[in-house]
C-alpha cells in the first residue's frame, strides 16, 4: 500500500473491512444505538416513560448544553447528581453548564464538589480538569480559592 492509504486506514481503522459509503448506510438506517446520537426527543420519551437516572439526565443535560439552553442543561445535570452524587463527569458537566449560564459562583461550587468527588473515587484525570477549570474562573471573576 502506499503510505498516505496507509496512514488512512490507521485513522479509520474500519475502513479496512468497509467502504465508507457503506458505513454511512449502516449509521443512518441502524437501530444500534452507537451507530448514531440518541435524538433529544427519544431521550425525553426515556424521561417521560419513567426510566429517570443518573446516565439519562446527564445524556439530556448533555444534549441540552450542545445545542445552546444551558438552563435546561443545568435542570438535567443538577438531578443527575442528585441521582448520583459520585458521577464526577456529571459534576464537571454541570459547571461547564453553570459557566455558560453565567453562574461563575454556581459553577466553581460545582467544580469543588467534582473535584473532591473525583478524588475520592481516584479518578485523577477528571479531578485535574476541575481544578483547572476551576482556577480560570477563580482568576477570571476573582473568586476567592
Amino acid at each position: 500500500q502506499p503510505l498516505s492509504e496507509r496512514s488512512a486506514a490507521r485513522r479509520r481503522p474500519w475502513s479496512r473491512c468497509y467502504d465508507e459509503a457503506a458505513l454511512a448506510k449502516f449509521q443512518l438506517h441502524s437501530g444500534h444505538p452507537l451507530a448514531n446520537p440518541v435524538p433529544l426527543s427519544n431521550l425525553l420519551k426515556m424521561l417521560e416513560g419513567g426510566r429517570d437516572n443518573a446516565l439519562l439526565r446527564f445524556s439530556l443535560g448533555n444534549e441540552y448544553l450542545k445545542s445552546g439552553d444551558a438552563a435546561a442543561a443545568v435542570e438535567h445535570l443538577r438531578a443527575a447528581v442528585r441521582h448520583d452524587p459520585s458521577y464526577s463527569a456529571a459534576w464537571k458537566l454541570l459547571g461547564r453548564a453553570l459557566e455558560a449560564s453565567n453562574a461563575p459562583e454556581d459553577a466553581l461550587a460545582a467544580y469543588r464538589s467534582g473535584i473532591a468527588v473525583a478524588e475520592r473515587k481516584g479518578d485523577k484525570q477528571a479531578a485535574k480538569e476541575m481544578a483547572v477549570f476551576a482556577r480560570r474562573l477563580e482568576r477570571n471573576f476573582g473568586a476567592a480559592p
